[in-house]
């Protein structure tokens, strides 16, 4: 059994509703629940945001949140948690002075910061998850403050190892100048029991259906597979994710894809259903005949993994995660982002061969039990965990010290 602290300031395992689609509080919830489920004992400290009043929660069995009341009690961008972060990892520093954890876990690189504060002077090893890296976000032109760069970059030189979600994510860690040695790859995981292929399906008509995902204020390719609905016949499209269903009418994003969606003459087979809740999420999955994700770039690209999991085949962007979950013709196939006609005829393939959708959900299902599980994950993280704790000095058998040995060295 190890005793673990997880630092992660902004986002907090207490309340994740697990929705569709990638969140750093849902994978820091699930993987602090299996490691509980192991043996493990868990302590995730993040900050006080006023979402959670409850300072201090036993979140599972193993596993408790301390909620540090360090700055302004509101949600604050990561920019504006700068000034705090010294507060924070003094107040770690006071806790682990007196209960020592044995290895340090930051999520994101705001935490990494308050981890590294926290731990300083008192040998605890230090391990870091960035998630998402500020370099590759700016390469797909969304704004990346080059504090973060630079921050980014020094962390991933300083603590004692870097884990990695996916390959992609490998190989830019070593661009930033991180020692190939020092960075290591667990994925992010799956809960197999909930996304299964056995278990109900929302109810759906006659029509193929197909899923996308769209992200709250970002297409996330979104306009590509509305374009692409043109060029195949007899399917309807539904858009989950977003905002909640009743803010749908008022949504910018929303009005802008429904505008898409009646240029392209397709607005009748297009449903925009909005935030997904997590009893709701493997249901809509098992009632689509394919899902799409084709986003520019996805850093994990949890929708396909849960997609999969639930044995339904996916279309994807060979981009970020998805080139290490998407198989190609074993669990799905690729296409490129910004070629509607391309994905069309891709689509059209699949659902004229019902055969091959067969072939390509069984080896999905299979992918997933077999390297994403949750229990597989949480496993090889405690492998890292360990490779960083101390060899325990030999103890040979039989040899026992004498009196005359201990007088001496007195």
């Amino acid at each position: 059994m190890m005793n673990i602290a997880m630092v992660s300031v902004q986002d907090s395992p207490l309340g994740t509703a697990d929705e569709l689609g990638d969140s750093l509080g849902s994978h820091l919830a699930e993987l602090a629940r299996e490691l509980g489920r192991q043996g493990h004992r868990v302590t995730v400290y993040t900050r006080q945001d006023g979402r959670d009043p409850r300072e201090r929660v036993r979140f599972a069995p193993g596993v408790t949140v301390e909620q540090l009341a360090v700055g302004p009690v509101r949600p604050l961008a990561d920019d504006e948690l700068l000034p705090y972060l010294a507060d924070f990892g003094a107040r770690l520093a006071r806790r682990w002075h007196g209960r020592r954890p044995e290895v340090v876990h930051a999520h994101h690189w705001v935490s990494g910061l308050a981890a590294i504060a926290g731990a300083n002077g008192l040998d605890i090893p230090v391990v870091q998850s960035f998630h998402t890296l500020g370099t590759t976000l700016a390469r797909t032109g969304q704004p990346v403050s080059p504090t973060r760069v630079r921050l980014e970059k020094a962390i991933g030189r300083s603590v004692r190892l870097v884990v990695a979600t996916t390959e992609s994510e490998q190989t830019e860690l070593v661009r930033l100048g991180v020692q190939r040695r020092q960075v290591t790859l667990v994925p992010s995981g799956v809960d197999v029991d909930k996304f299964s292929p056995n278990g109900p399906a929302l109810p759906r008509g006659e029509a193929a259906r197909l899923v996308t995902l769209m992200r709250l204020g970002r297409h996330q390719g979104v306009t590509s597979v509305i374009q692409a609905l043109a060029r195949i016949p007899d399917a309807e499209l539904v858009v989950a994710g977003g905002p909640a269903r009743e803010d749908l009418e008022t949504d910018e994003t929303v009005h802008q894809l429904r505008i898409k969606a009646k240029e392209a003459g397709v607005a009748d087979r297009v449903t925009f259903i909005g935030r997904v809740s997590a009893n709701d999420a493997p249901k809509l999955l098992r009632s689509a005949d394919l899902t799409i994700s084709v986003p520019a770039y996805e850093t994990v690209g949890r929708v396909p993994l849960e997609s999969m999991a639930c044995g339904t085949p996916v279309v994807a962007s060979p981009v970020g995660g998805h080139l290490d979950s998407v198989v190609e013709n074993v669990t799905g196939i690729h296409v490129p982002a910004d070629r509607p006609m391309e994905i069309a005829r891709r689509v059209r393939a699949l659902l004229a061969d019902q055969t091959q959708r067969t072939a390509l959900s069984i080896g999905a299902v299979d992918r997933i039990r077999s390297r994403f599980a949750w229990e597989r994950v949480a496993y090889e993280t405690v492998k890292v965990y360990e490779s960083l704790q101390p060899v325990p000095e030999p103890v040979l058998a039989g040899v026992i010290p004498c009196a005359g040995d201990e007088d001496e060295e007195t």
